[in-house]
């Protein structure tokens, strides 16, 4: 057993710097680096792969860049390696990297986790009743008739007993993002499947890291303050047996890693903070404290666990029809003003054509005049600007009404608004439309294995869970209804935007949204639980046609989290929009005018 266990996470996503890797392995300030590779979406294109060929469905980039570029790193300073990367082929994954150990005489015990794949499951011999039975966990929707995927979000364990076993690489499918750093954990610590807090404060550690350099700087609301973003470095949670852990990165590096940059992600794609639903436990994130200990140190502590709930969730996705886009660069005058009307007039002319074909008309379609505020919606567009991009996407059932708007698209250039120019990528194509449908499985139809060194053995299922999970709605969290009233300061007040009083950060949740704010001092606190409300925040985005807006505290942390139901026009690629993950929403927030009393402003600074 180790005092501390130091974790670095060199990927938040597939695509993620293929710097990351050497920074962390030559650090010398780490023991495992963890690969985070998995969107939800990304398990439809891997499954498409994987049809296409056997051998493929795993991330790539993992095999042939990064691991690669590190291989004789890791084997010399004893570094192990946690990846989800196998995707929908683990096996397939694990193959690949035995070879290149050989390749490279290196002498690395390689793991599979598999057991995700509840497709099987779900096309088995009660198909139609299972069918039946399952539903949208959102939405309540039936289970789609085809799906391309289907996989549930296994936890820590698997991982756990895979380093146990004596895995130097370990690569599983779909598993919880946090449990890549939370199973060394258990493995390094021997914590118990009841140790609720610490196995609470461990997949902290992971969300906190799981995105790469979102906590050392990236996205950072206050990005002027950020040195180096050619050189960030990338996070290490340096992991206590307690539970505890401070958040650090290389030393030599660019980045910051503050109060403010931590608790910007821990707020980052969360719902109810007091109910965080993970495979090993519940999670109430809403007293986390959160300490500056020193130059680019950061403490966390004060998760508290619950114990689990008896099934895993399940990301399946399915296909919907297809989807296009096309931009096009517009110059001059008014040029905002001739580009709406030149989207209107194609998607008329799109529209006129296939019905003289005998087709339907296109299903959903979206104009958007980026560089003119278009993302804000009509209620807060203000820029008149004389350059602007107009990006048109479209959705029908039928691919060849989609060719037909490709080839109608450019007729534009010749035919309509002067000055228009720069087709981005020439003529669009169309592509499939992957839709996410979540639903919970009981822990009893998955059977987790590992495969290492020829062999491979179950995990089995933990007994039901003891201790009591937190009420749906937990002390301390708050769901404004909608007859909220919002009441002014009294005295003399200032209007400022957000920006000046609080840290933000947005993120996606499939067609959901959430915006995390947090404090930038604590006497700010009363303000903001009395001015921004549930009911504001959703008058503010009237254009997203979402549904309903809560509210959560993490007084902890000194902030609020922002749920937004159906807000993302699907979400994903299954949206249209230009930000089809709800990346700019807190940055959208941030421009709310709210009003400050003067001598708040003096007392703070």
């Amino acid at each position: 057993m180790s005092d501390i266990v130091r974790i670095g996470c060199a990927a938040g996503f597939w695509g993620d710097s293929a710097m990351a890797p050497r920074q962390l392995a030559q650090s010398g300030q780490v023991d495992y680096i963890v690969f985070d590779y998995l969107a939800e979406i990304t398990m439809s294109i891997l499954a498409r792969q994987h049809a296409r060929d056997p051998a493929m469905g795993h991330a790539t980039d993992f095999t042939d860049i990064a691991l690669k570029s590190i291989l004789r790193d890791i084997a010399e300073r004893r570094i192990r390696i946690i990846s989800n990367a196998g995707g929908v082929n683990p096996l397939g994954c694990a193959g690949a990297i035995r070879a290149l150990v050989a390749e490279a005489g290196l002498d690395l015990k390689v793991a599979a986790v598999t057991g995700d794949d509840v497709l099987p499951w779900l096309t088995g011999n009660r198909r139609d009743e299972r069918r039946e039975e399952i539903r949208e966990m959102f939405t309540g929707q039936p289970l789609p008739e085809k799906l391309l995927s289907a996989n549930a979000y296994l936890g820590a364990v698997p991982i756990a007993r895979a380093l146990a076993a004596g895995a130097d690489i370990v690569v599983t499918g779909r598993c919880a993002d946090s449990a890549l750093a939370l199973g060394p954990l258990l493995h390094e610590f021997g914590w118990a499947g009841e140790d609720y807090d610490r196995l609470a404060q461990g997949s902290l550690a992971g969300h906190i890291i799981e995105c790469g350099a979102q906590c050392t700087g990236g996205i950072f609301t206050d990005w002027e303050t950020v040195p180096d973003w050619h050189n960030i470095g990338y996070p290490i949670a340096e992991c206590a047996a307690d539970g505890t852990f401070t958040i650090t990165k290389p030393e030599g590096t660019g980045g910051i890693v503050t109060r403010a940059t931590v608790a910007e992600q821990l707020v980052y794609e969360i719902g109810d903070p007091a109910r965080y639903i993970l495979p090993d436990v519940i999670c109430d994130f809403t007293d986390v404290r959160i300490e500056q200990t020193g130059e680019n140190r950061v403490r966390v502590t004060g998760a508290r666990g619950h114990a689990p709930t008896d099934s895993y969730k399940v990301s399946a996705t399915w296909a919907d029809g297809y989807r296009i886009q096309a931009a096009m660069t517009i110059i001059g005058e008014r040029a905002a003003a001739r580009a709406r009307r030149q989207g209107r007039a194609l998607l008329h002319r799109i529209d006129a054509m296939l019905q003289a074909q005998g087709m339907a008309p296109l299903e959903d379609s979206v104009i958007e005049t980026l560089g003119a505020d278009s993302a804000y919606g009509p209620d807060h567009c203000h820029a008149d600007p004389r350059e602007v991009v107009l990006r048109i996407a479209a959705r029908h059932r039928d691919r060849r009404a989609l060719a037909l708007f490709a080839r109608e698209i450019t007729a534009a250039g010749t035919s309509m608004s002067p000055a228009t120019t720069g087709f981005a990528g020439g003529r669009p194509k169309p592509s499939p439309i992957i839709r996410l449908f979540s639903f919970l499985i009981g822990k009893e139809h998955v059977h987790p294995q590992v495969h290492i060194d020829g062999d491979s053995f179950a995990i089995a299922q933990p007994a039901p869970a003891t201790g009591t999970a937190p009420p749906p709605e937990a002390t301390g969290n708050i769901r404004m209804p909608a007859s909220e009233v919002v009441s002014s300061p009294a005295g003399e007040t200032v209007r400022l935007p957000l920006r000046r009083l609080v840290w933000a950060r947005s993120g996606d949740k499939g067609n959901d949204a959430n915006i995390g704010i947090i404090a930038r001092h604590e006497a700010y606190l009363p303000l903001l639980r009395q001015q921004l409300g549930a009911e504001r925040v959703k008058a503010y985005f009237p254009h997203l046609g979402g549904g309903a807006v809560h509210r959560y505290e993490l007084p902890g942390i000194g902030g609020f989290n922002f749920l937004l139901e159906s807000c993302l026009g699907g979400g994903g690629i299954a949206s249209l929009r230009n930000d089809p993950q709800g990346k700019g929403l807190a940055q959208m927030l941030l421009d709310m005018e709210i009003e400050v009393p003067a001598g708040l402003l003096r007392q703070t600074g």
